[in-house]
């Protein structure tokens, strides 16, 4: 009997483990963060994305790329946003980052927040909330932002590699979102974001010129569309920011994208690897259908992705350095 009890007791005080674990995590980010510390959080940061949109119309594209970049990279912890210091070169430094810009928005919104409420809302939560409303402003969906995010003091340049590249094939994809707990269903919902931006030849340039021994350009690509792209980026392409956008209506949130990638016309590798499963072809077929639920599925596969926990824990003065 008294190892019975023994035992009620252990698995009493695992089940009460498990549900503290549980609470924990769920209540950590919280749309309510700010709602007495800082109650004008969101609308600061929407009004100096405004602001920057009004005078760039690329802002919502390099903000929204800015998130993902920084939650792919030691979780959301604001992380990219820090300068190369000494002898450290930073995210913002490393390969796939140096066309990365627009820090000066969430520059902005943090002065204007510290003269607000001093020392409380973290550069993390300003990244998620910039992200939200560049798609907002750009006619997508909106939603509560769940904060509570802190700030980390680490940034390595050399970890930008860890992020996803437009080369990968859909097995690469898998296994990198999958590193991250997101599923190829939000493999497929968080590639619709290229339906905001613009993409340098480099990005695409091993599917239209010197694609295999045997074909010079990659045959799943649309063959007038191949010949366009190989108009604007030529094999020895000596223009510095050629390119093209990620798709028609670069400006504007909808789901052109998908369209455009059932058509042959997508960008990158990693956009066409969408469609080499039936899973995340179906996918894609049902978002080209249906923007309804296209932006349904956005919203929470962009809560899910700004949820990944970093190992951040103070708020930063300046977003750019650490004190």
């Amino acid at each position: 009997f008294q190892k019975l009890a023994e035992m009620n007791v252990y698995f009493l005080s695992l089940i009460l483990t498990v549900i503290l674990v549980i609470s924990f995590n769920t209540e950590a980010l919280s749309p309510h963060y700010y709602d007495h510390s800082c109650p004008q959080a969101d609308q600061i940061v929407t009004n100096a994305v405004k602001k920057a949109m009004s005078n760039d119309k690329t802002v919502p594209a390099a903000l929204l790329r800015m998130h993902f970049h920084d939650c792919f990279v030691r979780g959301c912890d604001a992380s990219v946003l820090l300068d190369s210091k000494g002898k450290n070169k930073a995210e913002k430094d490393g390969p796939p980052n140096i066309s990365l810009h627009a820090f000066y928005v969430i520059d902005n919104a943090k002065k204007a927040l510290e003269e607000q409420c001093p020392g409380v809302v973290s550069c993390a939560d300003i990244v998620s909330l910039a992200a939200r409303d560049a798609v907002a402003l750009s006619g997508g969906p909106t939603w509560e932002v769940p904060k509570g995010r802190k700030d980390g003091r680490v940034s390595k340049a050399i970890e930008t590699r860890q992020l996803p590249a437009p080369t990968f094939n859909i097995s690469q994809l898998q296994q990198s979102f999958g590193q991250r707990g997101l599923s190829m269903h939000d493999l497929v919902v968080l590639s619709g974001g290229h339906t905001l931006g613009f993409a340098h030849c480099s990005s695409f340039q091993n599917r239209i010129n010197n694609f295999s021994t045997q074909k010079q350009v990659d045959p799943t690509l649309n063959p007038s569309f191949a010949a366009s792209l190989k108009g604007i980026c030529p094999a020895h392409n000596k223009a510095k920011n050629a390119g093209a956008t990620m798709d028609a209506s670069t400006t504007s949130f909808d789901n052109i994208y998908y369209k455009m990638l059932m058509q042959g016309k997508s960008l990158f590798s990693s956009d066409q690897a969408l469609l080499t499963t039936p899973s995340t072809k179906k996918l894609v077929a049902k978002y080209a259908t249906s923007m309804e639920e296209y932006e349904r599925a956005f919203v929470k596969s962009m809560i899910k992705m700004s949820s990944i926990s970093g190992n951040g824990n103070e708020v930063r003065l300046n977003c750019r350095r650490v004190r």
